[in-house]
């Protein structure tokens, strides 16, 4: 016959202090766990959040990113007319040549320096990323060294206020705006023209193009049709797979989140290991009463395995509320395909919050299987003359 489950809770309540003491180890784990995952989270969303289905990024073969890739003038010129690429109303074609360069820039806390992401784009290249959109000030005019901060960026880095002036080099850009980014890519970066971008830091081609066009179904025609030309050694891809092959930061956050969780985790498993022996040793002789009564071995060992996965689930629960208040916190990392600064935010899932849970759960399955096992394994009669 199996232990009424209100046997167990009344057992996990009655002894407190243990409780808490576990409760809080397992908890404190299981936060730290969430909110490093979280990161892993918020990298992988941001680079999901970016791209639009309808636009297909056009970048040099061999080219981890825009960074490190480069269009010449020419080719930009011969993509233009190619048949699967959409057309506005007074029949331009639907295309932004892209320059991306990256600059070093103090941050406000005076904390060091970072890569920060300048992108020079067309007046065309705002219209394929309508997510993008301005908050304070207004857009930068060509030709006036001017350029607009994403309020995230701006956030973290110096002189990065509307009306402020960063400098890089030989160059110095005014501050004219401030734009969102929609939890996208584009909140890592600077923004201003394309071609005084070229000639402000010195660079003959683009870094990349992207292109929209008519139909979704066209996108293998045109992909295929910027690849078959071996002189200009091209690769196009959607603009959503581009970005989202962008989140091998995410890896390495990742790896250590699970080392963290199972480093700290073999200390829970010992905490709650405790816990549970104590109450062996406290609670003797209602072994052996339970014993007498005609609990079975079996029911003995599934009645303390539930309680350490009771006090285990209650510590897994409060670990997500205290990694809660983290979700939509930003804050940034080196990016390792584009080596600038990621900005991007903690985010917290149902699903993390559930394997939160769930690995709480098996660390109080853990702690408790071998004092359960003692506990089953008391003679009835030992158990009896405890006192």
């Amino acid at each position: 016959m199996a232990l009424p489950l209100k046997y167990n809770f009344r057992n996990v309540f009655v002894r407190w202090r243990a409780t808490l003491a576990t409760v809080t180890g397992i908890a404190l784990v299981v936060a730290v766990f969430v909110l490093v995952q979280s990161l892993a989270v918020g990298l992988e969303k941001a680079s999901q959040n970016t791209g639009d289905p309808r636009n297909v990024m056009v970048a040099r073969k061999g080219s981890t990113a825009e960074s490190s890739s480069q269009v010449t003038r020419e080719q930009s010129r011969n993509i233009l007319y190619l048949p699967e690429i959409a057309r506005d109303a007074r029949g331009r074609p639907l295309v932004s040549a892209d320059v991306v360069i990256l600059v070093n820039l103090p941050r406000r806390d005076g904390t060091g320096e970072a890569n920060v992401t300048v992108r020079g784009v067309t007046p065309m290249g705002m219209d394929l990323r309508p997510q993008v959109t301005l908050t304070h000030g207004r857009w930068f005019n060509p030709g006036r060294r001017e350029a607009v901060v994403s309020q995230k960026v701006a956030r973290r880095f110096a002189h990065c206020d509307v009306g402020g002036r960063i400098r890089t080099g030989g160059t110095e850009l005014t501050i004219v705006g401030w734009m969102d980014g929609d939890n996208s890519a584009f909140d890592s970066e600077v923004w201003m023209d394309a071609d005084e971008a070229r000639s402000a830091f010195d660079r003959d081609n683009y870094s990349s193009l992207l292109v929209r066009v008519a139909d979704t179904n066209q996108m293998a025609a045109l992909a295929k049709r910027i690849e078959s030309d071996k002189r200009a050694s091209l690769r196009a891809e959607p603009e959503i797979a581009y970005y989202s092959a962008q989140t091998r930061t995410a890896g390495p956050i990742r790896i250590l989140g699970n080392f963290l969780a199972t480093t700290m985790s073999i200390g829970a498993i010992f905490a709650a290991m405790n816990t549970m022996y104590a109450s062996v040793g406290a609670r003797t002789r209602e072994i052996g009463t339970l014993r007498v009564l005609g609990y079975r071995r079996r029911s003995v060992l599934l009645g303390f395995i539930i309680e350490g996965v009771i006090l285990a689930g209650l510590g897994g629960l409060l670990g997500c509320m205290l990694a809660l208040p983290m979700h939509g916190y930003s804050t940034g990392t080196l990016s390792f395909d584009s080596f600038s600064e990621v900005v991007f935010q903690f985010r917290i899932t149902p699903w993390l919050a559930a394997q939160g849970v769930i690995f709480a759960i098996a660390v109080g399955f853990l702690g408790s299987l071998l004092p359960a096992v003692r506990a089953a394994r008391l003679p009835v009669i030992s158990a009896l003359k405890a006192v």
